[in-house]
């Protein structure tokens, strides 16, 4: 599951480097919870939560079913 949840990552990625902002996978709990790291711009933008949820997250659970949500740490 983590290379698929990579990959998808990785699609999204240039539009967040667009804006000056990266994401990098940290891990993957038991029960599918992905945790990634908000870098550059996105870390500590006000949006970054709107970004993650309505973006990311909804990116990677379309490319990866399994996943049951996506959080910053």
């Amino acid at each position: 599951m983590r290379e698929e949840v990579q990959a998808a990552l990785d699609k999204v990625r240039p539009s967040l480097q667009a804006d000056g902002g990266d994401a990098e996978l940290v891990e993957i709990t038991e029960d599918n919870v992905v945790k990634v790291r908000l870098k550059g711009a996105c870390h500590g933008c006000p949006m970054s939560q709107m970004t993650l949820k309505n973006g990311i997250e909804r990116f990677i659970k379309e490319a990866v079913p399994a996943v049951k949500s996506v959080e910053a740490v």
